[in-house]
């Protein structure tokens, strides 16, 4: 069989953001079997090679060709320069890029960095933010942790991502500015080789991701207080409903959005409904 032709995706290697990618393709039926430490692994029943890559290299190869399409984070998108299509969020691994100086630090601008020394592991996005405030700074650029960079005497500052802040205040950090937030994408180059499979791998990642925002709620309700009840509820379109055998009541099942489920379901109960349920969705097709 020949898979000269076939789609290329990129994959971090190893790490949290593997795990995540991997998970996405499987949950969108992308299935796959990984060997041991392997760079190769062909997805079933699909012209597609996974190629299992730094995941600060996917930006740079996909936009040269190697890949056509890669999992990674926008920030190192961003920071490579790299020159590709942003096809999707997939709306997980969500962080900040923060700047960051001592507490007792008498920094209160960024202007005020003008001079000063910053470690970071993203020396571009740092250089056009701090041109921003024109101001320069002299940046040491690191591939590993850098808030102890301070403690070390090797900075003044440094810029990093920040997710709780546990540990910014661990090495007694606070942030000055945040400079932007990012989150995990499906990226795509203007080469690829099958343009067709990987708008079919677009749409299969959307049905899981838009999943993860939803849940399908379930209650009874009489028909009186219908109205009221869709206001509560009205839906991704409108709401399913069917008659119950007492003509008076019907049964509602709806679409909402994860994060309303919980006030959904309390203003439902205040209305008189009953029999109130969630249920998770793993994937879907709107």
């Amino acid at each position: 069989m020949d898979t000269e032709n076939n789609l290329r995706i990129g994959l971090p290697s190893k790490g949290r953001l593997s795990e995540i990618a991997g998970d996405l393709l499987n949950q969108a039926g992308l299935r796959f079997r990984r060997q041991s430490r392997g760079l190769f692994a062909r997805v079933g029943g699909l012209p597609i090679d996974l190629i299992f890559l730094r995941t600060d290299d996917i930006p740079t190869l996909c936009a040269e060709g190697a890949i056509d399409m890669g999992i990674t984070g926008s920030d190192l998108v961003e920071e490579a320069g790299a020159d590709v299509q942003l096809r999707m969020k997939l709306g997980v691994g969500r962080c900040r890029l923060a700047v960051c100086v001592p507490e007792d630090a008498p920094i209160t601008t960024a202007a005020e960095l003008n001079g000063k020394r910053i470690a970071t592991s993203f020396p571009a996005i740092t250089q056009r933010y701090l041109a921003g405030f024109n101001a320069e700074a002299h940046l040491v650029s690191l591939t590993g942790s850098v808030e102890v960079m301070i403690q070390l005497g090797v900075a003044d500052a440094i810029v990093d991502l920040v997710e709780t802040g546990s540990t910014l205040a661990a090495n007694r950090l606070r942030i000055l500015d945040e400079i932007d937030s990012y989150e995990t994408v499906l990226i795509q180059n203007d080469q690829c080789r099958d343009k067709a499979t990987a708008d079919r791998v677009v749409r299969r990642l959307e049905g899981v991701v838009i999943a993860r925002d939803y849940s399908l709620l379930e209650y009874n309700i009489l028909r009186a207080k219908l109205a009221d009840a869709e206001k509560i509820t009205p839906g991704f379109n409108s709401p399913t409903v069917n008659a119950l055998e007492d003509k008076d009541w019907c049964s509602v099942r709806v679409m909402v959005q994860r994060k309303q489920v919980i006030d959904a379901m309390e203003q439902l109960e205040k209305l008189g409904a009953s029999a109130i349920f969630e249920t998770t969705l793993s994937n879907c097709r709107l």
